[in-house]
């Protein structure tokens, strides 16, 4: 029988696809090889976003413990890479929106130059513009609705405050698409947001009181 040295020794010489597959059936050696393999890669990452090397550190340990917990979902559709570099962005995105809470204007995420892009209001629809800062919860419902691309573009260049230049190092883009899929974003999360304005517009009007009978007399009597 191979001793642990062997065994990790031959890990070593297997093909990463091969390594995934062992970790996930819960080859300790397999997952420990990922570890080494990527764990410098990540915490670069992490470090990008977090700007402080412990909490990189920390951030890195969390992500790997994710990896852990969700090697089993990984389908091989992307590279091992890429689905790692994903899951590492919004371990460390979570990280940050437990720290703080988005209170965002809309009209404040709108650079110049947006306006003649913004989307019409319906006649007799709620405009948000008028809203002022949209109350938090809201909005963080909003932010979790939108798509994974959209909401990690949104998140680190609306609430943390990133340059489109930044981003792009983050996630591996170019800066005219970071532009692109945040001006998607910000589009997206207004047209939530307003449905949820609708929406509870429709509740109110549902849980409205009827008037007092003697009013409810008054009008008929009018309309007599």
């Amino acid at each position: 029988m191979p001793s642990s040295i062997e065994r990790e020794l031959e890990i070593n010489d297997l093909p990463q696809e091969d390594t995934v597959r062992l970790a996930q059936e819960g080859n300790a050696a397999a997952f420990e090889q990922l570890y080494r393999r990527y764990s410098g890669r990540v915490f670069t990452l992490c470090l990008r976003i977090v700007k402080n090397d412990s909490e990189a550190e920390d951030l890195t340990q969390e992500a790997f413990l994710q990896l852990f917990r969700k090697i089993h979902t990984f389908r091989g559709e992307a590279r091992f890479s890429t689905w790692l570099h994903r899951l590492t962005i919004n371990t460390a995105l979570m990280r940050l929106r437990k720290k703080r809470h988005p209170e965002v204007s809309l009209d404040a995420t709108l650079e110049t130059g947006d306006e003649d892009s913004r989307p019409a209001l319906e006649p007799g629809g709620p405009d948000l513009r008028l809203s002022g800062v949209v109350d938090h919860i809201n909005l963080s419902r909003a932010i979790d609705q939108l798509p994974e691309g959209y909401k990690e573009m949104f998140i680190l260049h609306d609430v943390e405050g990133y340059e489109h230049n930044e981003i792009a190092e983050i996630l591996g883009c170019s800066i005219g698409n970071s532009k692109s899929q945040l001006y998607k974003a910000r589009l997206r999360l207004r047209e939530l947001l307003q449905e949820e304005l609708r929406s509870r517009a429709r509740e109110n009007r549902q849980v409205a009181p009827a008037p007092p009978a003697s009013e409810q007399q008054d009008l008929e009597c009018v309309k007599a």
